[in-house]
């Protein structure tokens, strides 16, 4: 069915006057009345009563303008949608993250997105890096902020951040009352570690850290989230090495302190499927790539 004539019974219908209607539709009463006509043939029921004094609707043409209303209603929806998607302003992204990375930028970069494209819906994953690589290569998260690179068919990724490594110790440790402290100062003490096999590069990272200046970590506990590790740090398990934007977490009973040495630099990667034809996730590309320029910028 054309969806003009619907348009033009719901002009007759609402004014009742097939000149009105007319006017108001940008044409001649003679052709309007022919597509109403056309119209009652095409579904085989009489919707207009009309004699020289007035124009009435027909019980069956009153429940026809509903529908009528009804139908371009939806199809003024559907079209408004579609262009939505096309644009990234509404949609569905799978977002993979690690938990040292919810502070800082990855809550500045969800916050734009946000207030750019709220019809978007977001589903966070916190997942290790490891976890993520696997989810990515899997196609069940679309993007996910990783601590380190692998190579994927399909997936592509950016550094956003760099960062360094700080220790935690507990608020009442014998060295916490120092501002800065020696990577040799934590030799003997009980060392609460990531587990290497969830993320081997960024675990060698801080072991090699370690081992450049002759310490060797007694490692007694491992932990696999960030939070947890400043947790047990907090329960005077231990102490341990965390990237600077742990340091959001603000837990009490732990203080964080930077090292005399020179630390590594710790990045923070954007990884995302390049098969993914999302509007969104295109979307939120363009907000990472302005934040990591913005932050090399700084840097």
């Amino acid at each position: 069915m054309d969806i003009k004539k619907l348009q033009y019974f719901i002009a007759v219908a609402e004014e009742l006057h097939f000149n009105r209607a007319a006017e108001k539709l940008n044409m001649t009463q003679p052709p309007l009345s022919q597509q109403i006509q056309a119209l009652e043939n095409e579904i085989g029921v009489k919707l207009l009563e009309r004699n020289k004094r007035q124009v009435r609707l027909t019980p069956a043409g009153a429940v026809f303008l509903e529908e009528a209303k009804s139908i371009l209603s939806q199809l003024e929806r559907s079209i408004k949608t579609t262009q939505l998607v096309d644009q990234g302003i509404i949609g569905h992204l799978n977002i993979g993250f690690i938990d040292s990375a919810a502070g800082g930028v990855l809550v500045d970069m969800l916050k734009m997105f946000r207030e750019r494209y709220p019809q978007v819906q977001l589903t966070l994953h916190e997942m290790t890096s490891a976890q993520q690589w696997q989810a990515l290569q899997e196609g069940t998260i679309h993007i996910g902020f990783v601590r380190y690179t692998e190579s994927g068919k399909h997936i592509d990724h950016r550094p956003l951040v760099n960062e360094s490594l700080i220790a935690v110790l507990p608020e009442q440790h014998h060295l916490a009352h120092l501002p800065v402290l020696s990577i040799r100062s934590l030799a003997l003490e009980p060392f609460i570690s990531f587990p290497r096999h969830l993320g081997a590069p960024f675990h060698d990272l801080i072991m090699s850290f370690c081992a450049q200046h002759d310490m060797y970590p007694n490692v007694v506990q491992e932990a696999i989230q960030m939070y947890t590790i400043v947790n047990l740090v907090a329960a005077n398990l231990g102490v341990s090495i965390v990237p600077t934007s742990v340091a959001i977490f603000q837990r009490e009973g732990v203080v964080f302190r930077d090292f005399e040495e020179s630390t590594p630099s710790i990045p923070l990667y954007a990884a995302w499927r390049t098969d993914c034809d999302r509007a969104s996730l295109s979307a939120l590309l363009e907000i990472i790539g302005q934040m990591s320029s913005e932050a090399i910028n700084l840097e």
